[in-house]
């Protein structure tokens, strides 16, 4: 039998946060998105920096990244500020619960 795991909206929302942190982290490490060699740790909180549209970068993103890394880094930024918080407010909404 395979049990269901019931998670609590803020814990889907951490966990899809984390998602997006990671999958971003992963792509940026790609060696088609980067023009120099960047480390996994650098790759991560840039990632976490542009999902938490913080802007924060440890590293030029300019000179650093392809095209494909700049629209990874867009992509993350544009996810992290409106998808979240949309997707936070309908989980609040789909669950009767008051919106504050």
């Amino acid at each position: 039998m395979i049990k269901t795991l019931k998670l609590t909206p803020l814990q889907l929302l951490a966990c899809m946060f984390l998602f997006l942190v990671v999958v971003g982290g992963v792509l940026l490490k790609l060696p088609i998105a980067t023009e120099k060699e960047i480390s996994w740790i650098d790759a991560f909180f840039l990632s976490t920096s542009a999902a938490t549209v913080t802007g924060l970068a440890p590293i030029d993103p300019s000179s650093t990244f392809t095209v494909f890394g700049e629209v990874v880094l867009m992509v993350l930024i544009q996810v992290g500020g409106l998808g979240i918080m949309t997707f936070a407010v309908l989980v609040v909404i789909v669950l009767g619960k008051k919106s504050g």
